[in-house]
């Protein structure tokens, strides 16, 4: 499974361009990290990929995931993952309603909280299951906002500055622990920064401008 980029383009509808001719390919269990400055487009090429993008842009070239071109299909038949700066947890649902909602629908009954229980085991957060996002802290809400984009099985993984909002020690401890998810899940991944401590020990790190760069 690899998620292909060729020959992207991305421009604003008023004909500014953003990056063009963009090439690359995230193998599965690769991260691959894009840098570049604000307003160079990064999260705008998230959205792109998602199938998220603002009509204020518009973008040329192929987007494929294991071989299925995503152009035409809406987002969510993508199944495509994104984990942002916020967690977006559902502020009205409980931390096991919240894992429950990423499960499929073919889940059900009693069986979506079993499922949301085990997750809780897996992260050693199980005593959070019935507790609301804001009675908890910060790095708590991240690890389920990972946690719950993972257990909706996305084929791919897209990384919107995923840190940014952690304090200094508390964003080291939870980059390492989403790296080994991520392998664990063994999908390609896409993370922008503007950090050079963010990028994984040993992985590929495109830098503006990414269109010389075709990796």
């Amino acid at each position: 499974m690899s998620l292909c980029l060729e020959n992207l383009a991305i421009r604003k509808t008023n004909g500014d361009t953003l990056f063009s001719s963009f090439t690359m390919t995230v193998e599965k269990g690769e991260i691959v990290t894009l840098m570049g400055p604000s307003g160079c487009g990064k999260s705008t090429l998230l959205d792109a990929i998602a199938g998220h993008l603002s009509s204020e842009f518009d973008y040329s070239g192929s987007i494929t995931l294991n071989h299925q071109k995503l152009d035409s299909l809406p987002a969510h038949k993508r199944q495509v993952g994104i984990l942002f700066q916020d967690d977006l947890l559902f502020p009205h649902l409980t931390v096991w309603e919240n894992l429950a909602f990423a499960l499929p629908n073919t889940v059900k009954g009693a069986e979506r909280k079993a499922q949301a229980m085990l997750a809780l085991k897996h992260i050693s957060l199980t005593k959070l299951a019935d507790s609301f996002p804001y009675q908890i802290s910060g790095g708590q809400r991240a690890r389920i906002a990972l946690t719950r984009m993972l257990l909706a099985k996305p084929k791919v993984a897209l990384l919107d500055e995923p840190y940014s909002k952690l304090d200094k020690d508390l964003r080291v401890q939870f980059r390492n622990w989403v790296v080994e998810q991520l392998q664990q899940a063994n999908i390609p991944a896409l993370m922008v920064t503007h950090d050079e401590e963010d990028i994984p020990e040993g992985s590929r790190c495109l830098t503006w401008p990414w269109e010389a760069c075709h990796a």
